[in-house]
C-alpha cells in the first residue's frame, strides 16, 4: 500500500513501501508462531509468505522499474517484475516442500542430508548479508543524519504498528463480512504483520539500484524493537490458554 501511493516519489519509495509490508515470516513468523500457537499456524505463515514472496515483491519490483524507466516503459517494467517472480527460487522451494509433504514423499537419504545444511545455514547468511549492507552504510547515506534517523523511525513504526493495525482491522472486517477467514487464521496473520522487517528487503533494494542503508537500519530497528512490540502483540491478540497449551 505505501508503495502504491509513493510511486512518484525517488525510486527507493517502493522499498520503503515493502520494508513496512514484508515481514520476517520465514526466519521468525514459522518457528515462533507454531511454538505458542501450535502447529496449525503455519499454514496461515506459509500462505502469507508465498503472497509477499510472489505479489507484495513483484508489485514492488514493477513499481521501482517503472520510476526508473518512466511511465512510458510500465509495460516493460511489469513484464521484468514478472520474470522476476519467475525466477525467484523461494516460492518454487514453497511449492515442491507442499508437493512433498502432502504426498509424503522420501527424499533419498544424501539429497535431504544436504537441504537441512542448506535449511540450517539459511539464518547466518541472511544476518551476514544483512550485517554487509549496514557496514555500507555510512557510504550510502548522507550527513543528514537527523533527517535520515526520521526516516527510519517512520520505517520502524510502520512494520511493528501500522502493519498489524491494518491487518487486525482487515481480518475484522472480513470475518464481520461473513468471508471464509476463522477468528483462529485471523490472528495469526495480525502475528504475521507484527513480526519485524524481512532481511531480504535491503539485499533486493540493492539489487536494483536503490538506496538499501536506511532499509538495512529499519530492519535492524524493527528486530530490535520487536522483542517488546510483538510480545504485546501476542499478549493482546493470543487468548491465554492457547498459550498455556503451546
Amino acid at each position: 500500500v505505501t508503495g502504491v501511493q509513493t510511486c512518484a516519489l525517488p525510486i527507493s519509495r517502493s522499498f520503503v513501501g515493502l520494508v513496512a509490508a514484508f515481514p520476517n515470516s520465514g526466519f521468525m513468523g514459522v518457528p515462533l508462531l507454531v511454538a505458542w500457537c501450535g502447529d496449525s499456524a503455519a499454514a496461515p505463515v506459509i500462505v502469507a509468505l508465498s503472497l509477499d514472496m510472489v505479489v507484495t515483491s513483484s508489485l514492488c519490483i514493477a513499481l521501482s522499474r517503472i520510476r526508473a524507466q518512466g511511465s512510458a516503459d510500465a509495460g516493460r517494467a511489469v513484464r521484468q517484475a514478472l520474470l522476476a517472480m519467475t525466477l525467484n527460487p523461494l516460492p518454487w522451494s514453497i511449492g515442491l516442500g507442499s508437493l512433498i509433504s502432502a504426498t509424503q514423499m522420501t527424499l533419498p537419504h544424501p539429497l535431504q542430508v544436504g537441504i537441512d545444511l542448506l535449511a540450517q545455514s539459511a539464518s547466518p547468511m541472511a544476518l551476514f548479508t544483512l550485517g554487509c549492507v549496514l557496514a555500507r552504510t555510512q557510504q550510502t547515506m548522507t550527513k543528514d543524519t537527523q533527517t535520515q534517523f526520521v526516516e527510519v523511525c517512520k520505517m520502524v513504526g510502520q512494520k511493528l504498528l501500522l502493519h498489524p493495525l491494518l491487518v487486525a482491522v482487515i481480518s475484522g472486517t472480513l470475518i464481520a463480512l461473513g468471508l471464509p477467514l476463522d477468528p483462529y487464521s485471523a490472528m495469526v496473520l495480525v502475528l504475521v504483520a507484527a513480526l519485524p522487517s524481512a532481511s531480504n528487503v535491503p539485499m533486493l533494494a540493492e539489487r536494483f539500484g536503490a538506496d538499501g542503508g536506511r532499509l538495512a537500519l529499519s530492519v535492524m530497528g524493527s528486530t530490535v524493537l520487536s522483542f517488546l512490540t510483538f510480545t504485546a502483540v501476542v499478549m493482546m491478540a493470543v487468548p491465554p490458554a492457547l498459550l498455556l497449551k503451546a
